[in-house]
């Protein structure tokens, strides 16, 4: 089977249309159709009915899924093999949201040099989305998330739960002076919780959607702000950030996503080991 194929066919199972599968893969429309036609005929079975809202799978369609998701990700596996530098066995590629990078990711980074000196690694940072599209078509092979999506042919492992605590900086601001919030976008499952404790009535001075950016800018120039406890907990014992008193605490889990296909992969185990090793 022709990997293009593959990959157009789950193209439209994930943006549930023929045309959307065409903008994202850039190419025409009538060639998205021609490929999956062509798969239909090698199959002997329709795997796709067209509806006015995009696509949906047939049953047929719905049993091949696991199938094609199967063969990307043998073809980026062996694609990668291909790519192993002299002196290590095995590459495995592992991606991760940008706040996840510092400390966690980087600790983990740290450990495979330690203790998987002969796998080499491929690191990669995104947004959600972007992550987990790079796991489904088998680019990664673990997506460190805070809220994956479920995904049919994958696992989720919890490595931590993480708590989000809200920290002031007031030095520098007249007596009196209430600091200015800053509201990080720690996602829809914080905002879900109203998360944003005594600030969250106000229209924040500052938006950011990087955690280590909004912590650094309140340590510069003062105001408050929810960030991960294990972050802020050095500055909290110099004194440089105080925490708010009586400001709720939210938990804030921290997942690993890997297909299941890859349970009996040496390699992509040892990854896994690393990351709740560090994350303990």
């Amino acid at each position: 089977m022709d990997i293009d194929r593959a990959r157009t066919f789950l193209e439209i199972v994930h943006t549930g249309s023929f045309l959307k599968a065409s903008e994202r893969l850039h190419i025409t429309q009538t060639t998205v159709s021609a490929r999956i036609r062509t798969l239909e005929e090698a199959l002997g079975r329709k795997l796709f009915v067209r509806t006015r809202n995009g696509a949906a799978l047939t049953p047929a369609g719905r049993e091949f899924e696991r199938f094609a998701q199967s063969f990307v990700q043998v073809w980026e596996r062996a694609r990668q093999q291909l790519t192993v530098p002299p002196g290590r066995t095995a590459v495995v590629a592992v991606g991760g949201e940008m706040s996840l990078w510092n400390p966690l990711m980087l600790e983990w980074l740290v450990w495979m040099k330690g203790n998987c000196p002969h796998i080499a690694v491929h690191a990669r940072v995104g947004i959600p989305d972007q992550l987990l599209e790079q796991l489904r078509t088998g680019v990664l092979d673990v997506a460190v998330l805070y809220a994956p999506k479920l995904m049919p042919g994958f696992r989720i492992d919890l490595l931590e739960e993480e708590q989000l605590i809200l920290v002031q900086n007031v030095a520098g601001l007249e007596e009196g002076e209430e600091p200015d919030h800053v509201r990080v976008e720690w996602g829809t499952q914080f905002a879900g919780q109203s998360g944003f404790g005594q600030a969250g009535f106000a229209e924040p001075a500052l938006q950011v959607d990087f955690g280590l950016l909004a912590l650094h800018y309140i340590l510069r120039v003062g105001g408050t702000g929810y960030f991960r406890k294990g972050t802020v907990a050095p500055y909290l014992a110099a004194g440089t950030l105080e925490r708010v008193e009586g400001a709720p605490e939210f938990t804030y889990p921290v997942y690993a996503v890997y297909a299941e296909s890859s349970e009996g992969r040496r390699d992509v185990q040892d990854a896994l080991s690393g990351l709740k090793q560090v994350s303990a």
